[in-house]
């Protein structure tokens, strides 16, 4: 997919590069792209990131570093002017186009107060950023050097009725997580000690979605509640950041072939987690694990099906640093199998950091992808999807 000729000729991309490095290193035809880092890069993946449509359908922007007074996502959001020119460089040199939030809401008030945030956040900055309400805005975002900012949940529980719906929808929402770890009115998230799948009620929201044209996602949700959902879509359904249990076996946060081969029948998406204890069972955990899993959903049920959610933050932290909500306080939290890295890390390695997507191209060049199939893979596939749910309207 050319993403409306968003390719980069050789030339072009390569003018790019001597504009944004005050004094690019060259090396055999590879390039240091990004300021002191001694890591090099192929013209071809230069030319494929910066010249696509990139999107992370899972990114939690920047989660909160504690030690830090206020955290600097805290400052962003409520001290006007906070976010800085180097900040959003950050953003915008990462090659990524748009990022799907992926946060959470206890409730209704508390979905009410995150889009108030996050919508005057955006608004703050227009030079920078921007809202992805519509599929042509991801274009618009590329095209103008802005930040796409999707806005996404993680978890169902503020639509109180299929009417909240509606309203959220109209705040900016454009994709809904069914449920997180554990049971909502709607169904059953993977930790939960029974999987009782997707209830009346959620049937309700979930068919209430799909009219307005807000994206189901069911990373989190129990297996019977994902194969509920798959059973009742009449839309495509997303798992924006999920992998593949035939290589984790007994994972229940991954996915199984029977539910990857039924999202593929709905025609939506599988985005791949980077995260090290979703990859591989056990240490080391390094890139070429992650590209694993996805010539196996390619192999599996081909390559249209095939994202990146890489459930980071851009710096490549899974969670809060320093207090803040830790996914390991949960009950049956074993069932995540985690493990870390030597540093701690729970990014994979070789896939950690604002060059993760530059990162992932090289790997997928190592693999044999064309350019086109990367293209797919790096933001093609989910654009495509979004277009098959959301209505024809920009943000």
């Amino acid at each position: 997919m050319n993403s409306g000729g968003l390719i980069l000729t050789r030339r072009a991309a390569l003018a790019s590069l001597a504009g944004a490095m005050a004094a690019p290193a060259v090396l055999r035809g590879r390039y240091r792209l990004f300021g002191g880092s001694p890591d090099t890069y192929s013209d071809r993946s230069i030319r494929l990131v910066q010249g696509s449509v990139v999107v992370d359908l899972l990114n939690q922007f920047r989660f909160p570093d504690y030690s830090q007074k206020p955290p600097l996502i805290d400052r962003w959001l409520h001290k006007p002017g906070s976010f800085t020119a180097a900040d959003a460089a950050l953003y915008r040199d990462s090659g990524i186009t748009a990022f799907a939030l992926g946060s959470g809401s206890s409730d209704y008030n508390d979905g009410l107060r995150f889009f108030a945030e996050w919508n005057g956040f955006i608004a703050g900055y227009p030079d920078w950023l921007m809202r992805i309400g519509g599929v042509p805005d991801f274009e618009r975002a590329h095209n103008s050097k802005k930040t796409g900012i999707l806005l996404t949940l993680q978890d169902s529980t503020h639509f109180r009725t299929p009417a909240d719906v509606d309203t959220f929808f109209s705040l900016g929402q454009r994709l809904s997580q069914l449920t997180y770890n554990f049971n909502n009115r709607i169904g059953s998230g993977f930790l939960e000690q029974r999987d009782g799948g997707l209830s009346v009620f959620g049937l309700s929201i979930m068919k209430r979605m799909e009219q307005v044209g807000m994206a189901v996602d069911v990373s989190h949700c129990g297996d019977q509640t994902t194969l509920d959902a798959l059973a009742a879509a009449t839309k495509p359904v997303l798992f924006t950041h999920a992998n593949a249990r035939a290589l984790l076996p007994g994972h229940l946060r991954t996915k199984t072939d029977e539910a990857i081969r039924r999202m593929a029948k709905t025609g939506g998406v599988m985005g791949i987690s980077f995260i090290r204890f979703m990859v591989r069972d056990r240490e080391p955990v390094g890139i070429e694990n992650a590209l694993d899993h996805f010539d196996y959903v390619r192999k599996l049920v081909g390559l249209e099906y095939l994202a990146v959610g890489s459930d980071y933050d851009i710096i490549g932290n899974a969670n809060p640093i320093g207090g803040g909500f830790q996914p390991s306080s949960q009950p049956n939290f074993e069932r995540y199998g985690f493990h870390a890295g030597p540093d701690g890390s729970l990014a994979t390695t070789g896939l950690a950091g604002p060059k993760r997507m530059f990162d992932l191209t090289e790997g997928l060049i190592r693999r044999g992808y064309s350019d086109s199939d990367i293209q797919l893979v790096l933001g093609g596939n989910a654009v495509r999807v979004f277009g098959k749910i959301w209505p024809a309207l920009s943000s």
